[in-house]
């Protein structure tokens, strides 16, 4: 717990623990945080709980900093069970405190909790007074669910905005001028990527949607992670560059391998891009081994993608398989690619890459190149002229 003001009280819980999240869909290296916010005004509202695990932790803290008959709204911003979990304990405690929400905020809630709490329906525009300040609700459908909503509270001039703006980072600092930047801007940019990239034009119409209210924004306080408090809207800039289209000037080459020689037909194929190119940053991946959310997050930023598999009992190798089917969901868009794979005897696996690239909706730039057992010096060459070749046509 900590005040952000005299009014706001971050009441949270941060999980430095956390390694995995959405199950075992989302790697969170630097843990995370589930950001609640207690605002005493005249009237006192509570932005959020926690995650299920830590719902009692939550109300002993909570009861340190007011007592529970004294809360009067309790504002759902999300129903995903991150952010309200702790909503069962606490209503418990208060069972007739009113929940505002959006109306697929109540039917989520009452999905997960099969209760009938004192839920008040809330739409973009409308406000609730609590003296001083007034909370202005904005619905964010499919930001990333399609319960979600922030709220703009005038006194402080602070947007509350559950899961956009956030990331997955566990820190004591809790404020964006205080961690790491670099770490920060990993987190942010990874937590877009791996779940905010299909939802990219809704983000866009959103954000110029706020902007539209012309109001100040002093702070940014996400459900996850740090507060945005030195020049906030560096983020909401931010998610506008990536929700454009997002590339850098980077080629990322991912591959699965069973004996090494699709490893070998994939750094023969990056030393022929560089070899064009010696600016651009080249990204190569086993996504046998490596974090498929981090390998998600380099293909977001990539250009070019050149994906390859071996061939196994004509098909491609179940990593990788995998990962084609993530990057099929995020839909990202202004990508080239080409596919490549190396085989024993039937050989499926350079067209099967290609199929499974334009499927994903890349451009892509040529046939699947394959290499029939391990590479001598002759398949190399030809690894690095389609490097090349690639390369040229970026």
């Amino acid at each position: 717990m900590f005040k952000i003001n005299d009014r706001i009280t971050w009441v949270g819980k941060i999980d430095w623990d956390l390694k995995k999240f959405h199950g075992e869909e989302y790697s969170t290296h630097r843990g995370s945080s589930y950001n609640s916010y207690l605002i005493e005004d005249e009237k006192i509202a509570l932005i959020d709980t926690v995650w299920q695990p830590f719902d009692e932790e939550f109300i002993t803290n909570l009861k340190k900093v007011i007592d529970l008959k004294k809360i009067d709204y309790i504002i759902a911003n999300h129903g995903e069970v991150d952010h309200s979990g702790g909503l069962p304990e606490l209503m418990r405690e208060i069972p007739g405190t009113p929940i505002y929400c959006t109306a697929n905020g109540i039917k989520s809630l009452k999905g997960h909790y099969h209760q009938d709490w004192n839920f008040v329906q809330v739409k973009t525009g409308d406000t609730l007074d609590l003296g001083e300040g007034k909370l202005i609700f904005i619905e964010a459908p499919m930001l990333h669910w399609p319960d979600n909503m922030f709220e703009y509270y005038t006194k402080d001039e602070i947007l509350f905005s559950n899961d956009a703006f956030g990331q997955h980072y566990a820190s004591e600092f809790m404020y964006n001028d205080l961690v790491d930047q670099a770490e920060l801007y990993q987190e942010a940019l990874k937590y877009y990527a791996n779940i905010l990239t299909p939802f990219s034009p809704l983000v866009s119409k959103k954000i110029h949607e706020v902007l539209g209210f012309n109001v100040p924004v002093s702070m940014i306080c996400p459900a996850h992670g740090i507060i945005w408090r030195e020049n906030p809207t560096q983020i909401v800039e931010k998610y506008l560059e990536w929700a454009d289209n997002y590339q850098e000037h980077q080629v990322t080459v991912i591959y699965d391998t069973m004996w090494d020689a699709t490893k070998k037909m994939a750094e023969a194929i990056a030393e022929g891009v560089k070899s064009v190119d010696p600016t651009l940053n080249i990204k190569l991946y086993n996504v046998g081994t490596a974090d498929k959310n981090d390998v998600i997050s380099e293909v977001f930023k990539a250009k070019l993608v050149v994906a390859g598999s071996s061939t196994i009992n004509k098909g491609i190798l179940s990593a990788m398989a995998a990962t084609l089917e993530m990057i099929k969901g995020l839909n990202f868009k202004n990508k080239k690619a080409a596919g490549f794979g190396s085989y024993g005897w039937s050989g499926e696996s350079p067209k099967l890459m290609k199929k499974a690239l334009e499927d994903c909706g890349f451009d892509v730039l040529e046939e699947g190149l394959g290499v029939l057992w391990k590479p001598d010096e002759n398949a190399l060459k030809l690894c690095r002229d389609y490097g090349t070749q690639l390369a040229n046509k970026l």
